[in-house]
């Protein structure tokens, strides 16, 4: 098939990346931020739409799309939609990851893995408040996306990278959000680290999980 085309919708996706880690990254909430963030992810979708991306694999992208705008939103009511549609796109991803999956996770990963969730509740519950909850429901929903990952059999290495720069991005959202003191100097870097990570991670989720040979 003529790549062209999904090599324009990467390049945009990619292009608006870039822009929004260097300018938007670590500005307040405004309506060009938003339609940076969003097109980043959401240019993505045609690419792997027209290479022929797996069904779940799509809706997990679509639903990141959408959490991104709503968490490029100001307000505890935007934050919440965006993490349940964060949650519900790492839910797709774990199904598209079991349905490639052999089997059980291999303890020498899982083991960490589960070790890293559990203790969010010494480093990140304590500072949540009212959000505790949500933001626990979130942690287990990554954490069983990370285990679906760890099925994948030989060859899905990209995804698996992906799978972890996602759980990463994750973890360096919440010590923005969540642990970092008011006007602390690290927020910048942690705020443009975590958008590489993050963006990384959906892109090669995606590019893992391509069909070797598109019709």
């Amino acid at each position: 098939m003529d790549l062209l085309l999904p090599a324009v919708c990467l390049a945009l996706a990619l292009g608006f990346a870039l822009v929004y880690g260097a300018r938007f990254a670590v500005l307040p909430a405004s309506g060009p931020k938003s339609a940076v963030k969003v097109l980043s992810v959401a240019a993505l979708l045609p690419f792997g739409l027209l290479l022929g991306a797996p069904a779940l694999v799509l809706m997990g992208l679509a639903l990141g799309a959408l959490g991104d705008f709503l968490l490029s939103r100001p307000g505890e009511r935007a934050f919440l939609a965006g993490m349940g549609a964060f949650g519900l796109g790492h839910l797709a991803y774990a199904a598209g990851f079991w349905g490639q999956g052999t089997g059980a996770p291999a303890l020498s990963f899982a083991i960490p893995l589960i070790a890293l969730a559990l203790s969010t509740e010494a480093w990140l519950a304590p500072k949540t408040g009212t959000l505790r909850w949500p933001v626990r429901a979130y942690v287990v929903i990554i954490t069983l996306m990370a285990l679906a990952a760890l099925t994948l059999p030989q060859g899905f290495g990209v995804t698996l990278a992906g799978a972890f720069l996602f759980v990463l991005s994750d973890a360096l959202l919440a010590l923005d959000l969540f642990v970092l003191p008011p006007g602390a100097r690290a927020r910048p870097l942690i705020q443009r680290l975590l958008w590489a990570a993050y963006w990384s991670g959906q892109a090669l989720i995606l590019i893992g999980l391509l069909p070797a040979h598109p019709a």
